[in-house]
């Protein structure tokens, strides 16, 4: 197989100040993020999704393997089919799977089986990473750090959507097989995670939470 070409990377030298100006705004508008449940059903433009998973797509990945599929839903009754299907795979979890370790800590969140949401949502979003590649001939090609690098496409994806003003929630409903035959996906990809997008209601409230300190998350070496 050919190797890429390589051509001179871009870059801009900023002065310090501007870089410390730039970090703190995007901080600033991260720090104000919060997991929403309680979605508006304005409308949303289907470019604004496209632009948040084309940013998500610019995500590293394994050897460039780009091993994520993003599948947009808008349709209705699809919506409402995933609710009741999500649903009844939630409700069995809260009250046979979930352990009562696992349920207390989720009890100060107000979460339950219950997820109107996905009926509410204009847009629902669920992301598949790609097991495996398909070449042309049918043969496999093979991917490389998948989850980690779905996980970071996902987490850029959070980022971008926050960042122009809508609202969203990583929801896994498990177990999520049920998304790859309502959304008729190939063998190789499988549900990674889901996310409904839209606006909070104008009432919307979310639990109070207060994230680490930097000390607890960022060590330096003794």
């Amino acid at each position: 197989m050919a190797g890429h070409s390589f051509v001179p990377y871009e870059f801009e030298r900023l002065p310090p100040e501007v870089m410390r100006e730039r970090a703190r705004a995007f901080y600033e508008r991260m720090e104000a993020r919060r997991s929403v449940r309680d979605f508006s059903a304005d409308p949303v433009p289907r470019e604004l999704i496209e632009l948040a998973v084309r940013t998500a797509s610019t995500a590293p990945s394994g050897a460039h393997r780009q091993p994520w599929t993003f599948v947009l839903v808008g349709d209705s009754e699809l919506k409402r089919e995933m609710r009741v299907a999500a649903e009844r795979e939630e409700r069995i979890s809260y009250e046979r799977r979930m352990s009562d370790e696992w349920l207390e800590a989720l009890r100060p969140l107000g979460t339950d089986w219950r997820k109107p949401f996905l009926e509410t949502v204009p847009w629902i979003v669920v992301v598949f990473e790609q097991l495996w590649g398909e070449e042309e001939d049918g043969g496999r090609r093979k991917h490389y750090y998948v989850r980690e690098s779905v996980g970071i496409a996902c987490g850029i994806f959070i980022a971008a959507l926050h960042t122009m003003g809508l609202a969203t929630l990583t929801h896994t409903p498990s177990p999520m097989g049920f998304l790859s035959d309502m959304l008729g996906r190939p063998r190789n990809e499988k549900p990674y995670i889901l996310f409904p997008i839209g606006y909070p209601t104008a009432g919307a409230r979310v639990p109070d939470l207060r994230r680490k300190p930097l000390g607890d998350v960022l060590v330096d070496r003794p």
